[in-house]
């Protein structure tokens, strides 16, 4: 029992109670004052008589509150002092030595501990043998053994047997799990309901065999597949429980139909395009074979586009799409200046969990380059593969991206020169702790070509920017036009007084980027980010200059998106000093 004493003896009168408490720290403290009725009258006006009841049950109240940690044998001591008419309960605390665990027998019957993720939940489960006695961690590792369970589709999985035994005289614990696994389900029939389209059409987006082993992993596949179709405002994907029967489990879709008509438009700033305006008109499905059209115009300082483009899904569960497309761009920078016209016509799909394109594209226009000025058609076949992941699309703390593409043209074949190009980019996300994110990002090209000058801007690499090397102007990094022509380039910029001769850059064959990136969030939608950028845009080896930029941002979780603000500097370049503003606006992959 507690000791009791209460100095003056003003007992009648009413007055505020505190908690003075030492012997535990950080979770354990945490616990313990949350369990402490004393706490929670620390607000009220209390009288002698309740605060005494409150302390006498307090010594209960910290017991109570450390076994879900393992500790069994804890001494509380202490006091209950009066002064000025408020309470101060003075409380000690010795947890001793937690419970370990001595003996963890799990068990499952038939052949469930082979499935991947019951193996795994059944590695992971903690508290492991040997280790303190923590009932939060039993009880959440109890719940992941029954979620992967379902999930592998043992829907019939029971929990027979759960018991601790604690024996305080060894200070030790015995843990017994037992569960009855049941048979296996497999897929049944799909019915889908509320959709604007016949099931033939829907059955392209099920990504199993009817009979297939039943997995949460590909319930959850569908649901996002008719998600990322854009078709519906609700999708809900669930197994028929109630009417599963002989091992196998219907599927039930819910669906309800997006709005058919999407119009966008908006003012936006970026440090690469300057300010300006976009808008758009998307209708996700013109028929109920679900063909999908989308037009949209970008109208900045800096860049003007024009597109449109048709897509046709296409049988299958691999997301199988065709799309036609045309597109008009009209873009100056402060290296060059383009205006082309292009047509295009991919082929999409899943493959091995990649977004696989072919497409095949025919681009012709007007282009100056460093001053000089240029004019080519090209037609050449593309491929690419993208991939991303992300535990949370508008806030990544666990994700990637990768794409890489490859394209080609033969000069004859409607091509004025032949080229072929490869590309990869990749971005990498991790969290660390609550509030800090590290990012890594990186670029690589290389461009074959048999007429350099004939390529276009858009199929030459420059480097700095928003999402290249910050500290540098857009597209600012790359070669310099060759000596010979520098004299041919200056009597052009006379010529055209207008014209920004200060920079040219012809871009390069070549791409090396790397960046890394830290964030920190004081708060949980701002935060303060460090970065450091490097590389160059080459033509060769031999004449690699590494570029490198650093700075510091800010960081907003705004309502429409991550807002980026970054001030770049570059380091130990004769060639580029002072400050550079980077804005971007958008999700992190």
């Amino acid at each position: 029992m507690l000791p009791l004493l209460l100095f003056a003896a003003g007992t009648a009168h009413a007055g505020r109670v505190s908690v003075q408490l030492d012997g535990v720290d950080g979770t354990l403290r945490d616990a313990v004052m949350a369990g402490l009725e004393l706490v929670q009258y620390g607000e009220r006006e209390v009288s002698a008589a309740q605060a005494r009841r409150l302390y006498e049950h307090a010594e209960a109240q910290v017991r109570k509150a450390l076994e879900p940690y393992g500790y069994y044998a804890v001494d509380v001591a202490g006091e209950l002092r009066e002064a000025a008419d408020n309470y101060t309960a003075v409380l000690h605390v010795t947890p001793g030595d937690p419970v370990k665990v001595g003996t963890l027998d799990i068990r499952l019957d038939g052949d469930a501990d082979g499935q991947r993720e019951v193996r795994k939940a059944l590695t992971a489960f903690l508290p492991a043998k040997g280790s303190a006695l923590d009932h939060v961690a039993y009880e959440k590792s109890k719940a992941t053994i029954q979620a992967a369970l379902f999930a592998s589709g043992y829907l019939d999985a029971e929990l027979v047997t759960h018991q601790v035994e604690v024996t305080r005289s060894s200070n030790s614990a015995e843990v017994h799990l037992a569960w009855k696994v049941g048979a296996r389900y497999r897929l049944g029939a799909t019915t889908f309901e509320g959709g604007q389209f016949p099931p033939q059409f829907l059955q392209r987006y099920i990504p199993w065999n009817e009979g297939d082993f039943y997995t949460q992993d590909q319930v959850l596949s569908l649901q996002q597949r008719l998600i990322d179709a854009d078709y519906f405002a609700v999708v809900q994907v669930q197994p028929d429980i109630e009417h599963a029967a002989d091992g196998t489990v219907p599927i039930k879709v819910m669906l309800a139909p997006a709005k058919r008509t999407i119009y966008t438009g908006g003012i936006f700033i970026g440090t690469d395009t300057g300010p300006g305006v976009r808008g758009g008109i998307e209708r996700r499905w013109i028929n109920r074979r679900g063909h999908k059209m989308k037009v949209e115009t970008i109208l900045a300082t800096r860049l003007r586009t024009a597109s449109v483009q048709y897509q046709i899904p296409l049988a299958g569960p691999d997301n199988h799409t065709l799309s036609f497309g045309a597109n008009f761009r009209d873009e100056n920078t402060d290296s060059s200046t383009a205006r082309t016209f292009g047509l295009a016509a991919t082929d999409s799909r899943i493959w091995h969990g990649w977004t696989r394109t072919l497409g095949l594209k025919f681009l012709t226009g007007d282009f100056r380059v460093a001053n000089l000025e240029g004019d080519t058609t090209l037609l050449y076949p593309e491929v690419s593969f993208s991939r991303k992941r992300a535990d949370d699309p508008s806030f990544v703390r666990d994700g990637w991206s990768l794409t890489a593409v490859a394209r080609a043209g033969q000069e004859g074949l409607l091509s004025d020169t032949s080229f072929a190009q490869a590309s990869v980019d990749a971005k990498w996300i991790r969290g660390i702790g609550e509030r800090s994110r590290f990012i890594a990002r990186g670029s690589i090209g290389a461009t074959h070509a048999g007429d350099f000058d004939k390529l276009p801007p858009e199929l030459r690499f420059f480097a700095g920017g928003d999402r290249s090397i910050r500290g540098y102007p857009f597209q600012t990094i790359g070669p310099p036009l060759a000596d010979a022509l520098v004299a041919q380039a200056q009597a052009e910029c006379a010529a055209h007084p207008k014209r920004d001769c200060q920079d040219l850059i012809v871009g390069g064959k070549n791409l090396v980027v790397a960046s890394a990136e830290y964030e920190y969030y004081f708060k949980p939608n701002w935060g303060i980010a460090t970065f450091i950028d490097t590389g160059d845009a080459f033509s060769s080896f031999g004449s690699y200059r590494q570029k490198v930029g650093v700075g510091v941002g800010a960081r907003w979780r705004s309502p429409v998106g991550m807002v980026r603000i970054d001030l770049g500097f570059p380091v130990r370049d004769e060639n580029a000093s002072g400050v550079e503003l980077h804005i971007v606006i958008g999700p992190d992959l």
